[in-house]
Formats: C-alpha cells, sequence, structure tokens
C-alpha cells in the first residue's frame, strides 16, 4: 500500500471564526468531566489536524486547508483559554506539491526556546509516487517561516512520511521518519523485486538553523505506512512504531535516545500480529517522568482490539496492556495522552450507526477505567475521520479531529475539563 493510496478529503470555504470560549465553572478536583465544543478556526475543508500545548497556557493547532481549484495551505494557530484565538490562522507552507493525506499527518512542535517547528510531506516533481518529508521552523511564534529543509537527503524517488517530532535541548529538535531509499533501491521492475526492499525508520537531529547531524537507522525493516509517535520521559525520547519481521508479524516496538544513541527495538507486548499488508494503524504514545503508555490497534486471536500498556521506567518495560475496546466496530485510529492524575484515551469506532469519537480516563496505574464519553457523533464513513488528536494540560485534555458535513471536510474540536 502506498501512502497516495490513502483517502484524501475534498472541501469548501467557510469563514473564520475566533469566538473565545467561555471558561466553565470550577469544580471540585475529584468530580466528573464533562465535554465542551471548542469552535477551531480552520476553513471548511481542513483536514489532517496536529495538536501541541505549549508554553504560557497556549494551545498549538495545525492542519491542511484542502479547496478545490486552489493550491493546499498548511496553517496553524494558536489558542488561550484566557483570551480565545490570539490570531487569524498564519500559512506555513502553500503548493500543488504540498501532499494532503488523512493518513500521514503534518506535525507541529514547541521547543523551549519559543521557536516552533513544522513538518509535512512534499511530492517529488520527477517521481509518480516519491515524496519527500521536510521541515521548517520559526523563531518568531509563527510569523515567518525559514527556507524548508528535506529530512531525508537520499534523493531517492521514494515514499518518506509518517514522521514523529521531539525537543533535542531547549533549541533543537529530533525527527524520525519512515524512509523507502532501499525499495527505490530496487529499481522499477516488478512489484515482487520492490517488496524485496525493506522500508525503515530513521531518526537526525536539526539544530535552531536547520543543519543536520547524522542520520541513524533505528529499526532497518519496519510496516510500510503506520504512523511513528515519539514521547519525552526522563530518560530521554522513546520512539515507537510498528515493526514488520521476515514471516510479516506486525507487532508494535519501541527505542529510547540515550547517550546519542538508540537502544535496540524491543516488542511493547508480543501479540503475534501476522497480516500480510500494511494497517495504516500505528501506536500512540505519551509519557511523563518515568511513567510511559502506549495504544495500539491488534487483530491478534482474530478479533480488533486497542490495547493500552504502561511502563514505570521510561519505556526499559512495560506491564501487560488492557483492553480499552474490542470488536468489529473498532477502528485502529487513536490518541492518548497522560498528566499528573490519569490517561486519556481517545479512539473512533463505526457501526451500523455511523462513526463516533470516544474519549475514556484511566488513573495512571491503568487499574480501572474512571469514566467514558462519547465526545461526537460523526457524519464521516471510514477513512474520512482521518485520526483524532489529543493534548492534555492541567485543566484536561483537548481534541481535534476531522468530519464530513454535506461531503464535505470539517475540522471539529472538544474540550475536556472540570
Amino acid at each position: 500500500m502506498t501512502l497516495r493510496n490513502l483517502l484524501v478529503l475534498a472541501i469548501a470555504l467557510t469563514a473564520f471564526t475566533g469566538c473565545k470560549r467561555d471558561t466553565p465553572p470550577s469544580k471540585p478536583a475529584n468530580a466528573g468531566y464533562s465535554v465542551q465544543t471548542w469552535v477551531l478556526p480552520a476553513e471548511a475543508g481542513s483536514m489532517a489536524p496536529d495538536l501541541q500545548t505549549a508554553s504560557g497556557g497556549r494551545v498549538l493547532l495545525s492542519w491542511i486547508n484542502r479547496t478545490q481549484g486552489r493550491r493546499n495551505a498548511l496553517q496553524f494557530a494558536s489558542y488561550t483559554e484566557a483570551t480565545g484565538w490570539q490570531s487569524q490562522p498564519r500559512t506555513v507552507a502553500v503548493g500543488n506539491a504540498l501532499l494532503a493525506n488523512a493518513g500521514d499527518t503534518p506535525h507541529l512542535l514547541a521547543t523551549p526556546d519559543g521557536a516552533l517547528w513544522m513538518q509535512w510531506l512534499q511530492t517529488q516533481p520527477d517521481s509518480p509516487s516519491g515524496y519527500d518529508t521536510v521541515l521548517a521552523r520559526s523563531k518568531d511564534g509563527g510569523m515567518n517561516w525559514d527556507q524548508i529543509t528535506r529530512v531525508n537527503s537520499d534523493g531517492k524517488p521514494a515514499e518518506h512520511g509518517f514522521a514523529a517530532l521531539w525537543p533535542n535541548g531547549s533549541n533543537s529538535a529530533g525527527i524520525a521518519w519512515l524512509d523507502g531509499r532501499d525499495q527505490a533501491a530496487m529499481g522499477a521492475g516488478t512489484a515482487a523485486q520492490h517488496a524485496m526492499g525493506a522500508m525503515q525508520l530513521r531518526s537526525n537531529l536539526f539544530t535552531l538553523d536547520l543543519q543536520r547531524g547524522t542520520d541513524a537507522v533505528v529499526d532497518a525493516r519496519t510496516c510500510d505506512c503506520c504512523q511513528t509517535a515519539v514521547a519525552m520521559t526522563r530518560k530521554g525520547p522513546l520512539l515507537a512504531w510498528r515493526d514488520r519481521s521476515a514471516d510479516e508479524v506486525r507487532d508494535i516496538a519501541l527505542a529510547r535516545f540515550e547517550n546519542n544513541a538508540w537502544t535496540a527495538p524491543k516488542p511493547v507486548h508480543a501479540d503475534g500480529w501476522k497480516v500480510e499488508s500494511c494497517p495504516v494503524a500505528g501506536p500512540a504514545l505519551a509519557a511523563s517522568g518515568d511513567s510511559a503508555v502506549v495504544l495500539w490497534y491488534s487483530e491478534a486471536g482474530g478479533t480488533p482490539h486497542l490495547q493500552l500498556a504502561r511502563s514505570h521506567d521510561a519505556g526499559d518495560s512495560f506491564l501487560a496492556p488492557v483492553t480499552v475496546e474490542a470488536g468489529a466496530h473498532v477502528l485502529g485510529r487513536s490518541a492518548v495522552g497522560i498528566d499528573a492524575r490519569q490517561v486519556w484515551v481517545a479512539w473512533l469506532h463505526e457501526d451500523a450507526h455511523g462513526q463516533t469519537l470516544q474519549l475514556a480516563r484511566y488513573p495512571r496505574d491503568l487499574s480501572k477505567r474512571l469514566q467514558t464519553f462519547a465526545v461526537a457523533k460523526l457524519g464521516a464513513r471510514g477513512m474520512a475521520s482521518g485520526y483524532p488528536k489529543l493534548a492534555v494540560d492541567a485543566g484536561g485534555v483537548w481534541l481535534a479531529w476531522t468530519d464530513v458535513v454535506d461531503g464535505v471536510a470539517h475540522l471539529k474540536g472538544a474540550r475536556v475539563a472540570h
């Protein structure tokens, strides 16, 4: 499966709204949480959201605006509960080469020095199926963005995507991505020849001036088109992805970056899910200090299910997973977050009545489910809803997702708080 075979959404134009969400009345710390609508500033037709929290109580939202008859535009906006949306959406990049895809979305990162970083995909003009992972950064909060830099430097007509970003110190960034250069090295022969090359997981570090380090190969054989995820632990960045064995077992693997090198990949849990094609369902990952949680989809045993596992040692080991949901209605598109008291899990399921965005919270030891929410009923079906995104702060969680209204993609948002 290639990235271009994933569903790309069609859109139309709507007006920007800068509405400020009213602050809810305070409640006791042990009270239940409730879902509130969070109006997003993206125009109709927007898709592929990403969410990050940053200093000063800011929530950063990015998305791709894909309007028929116009060039694709990568945009972002900043929000605080005190002031609402702080400006009109700002455009990071625009052009027909900017690849809009429901499965492989751009990512936004704020580093401690105040810089913003953005990663997205650019098609290769001389290749019908090749594309590059590119990176840009802004030193002034997003007003200006420097010349983009290709993260992959091989120059091969291959797929390079499904990236994950993390802060490296106070003023630089790390990035990991799936890299198909070995597949391209097989040449333009038969599909069987192409399949002989393996998709790799690579990483690199970039300075504030976008100077690159030396590529590291984290895993020489991975699933071709599943998302990667990264989270910061006390011991360093923890990276998760879907591995691929020689006999097509595609379980979730992790490695941690410490002492300027990646630890050897190891499985989160031995599911033993053997599947011949890519499920386009990577893991979600969150961490706080030495605590880490990973959420993933599997069909091991013949039943679709979402599993959640925790680590108390920054990813050195994981306890037996907890099943979040199981059954034919479970979709492999989910997000996870962790705060000082609890773990948050968001996922999509689809039945005869349509799709629903679900949210649950657990104590940090995952011993029981504390609360479950049906956040939204979606008009979208299948891949049109993309992948929900979740960001955690001290008050609760922020959610963003893609829905379809009258055949047009729309970004929707929610705040879940006391």
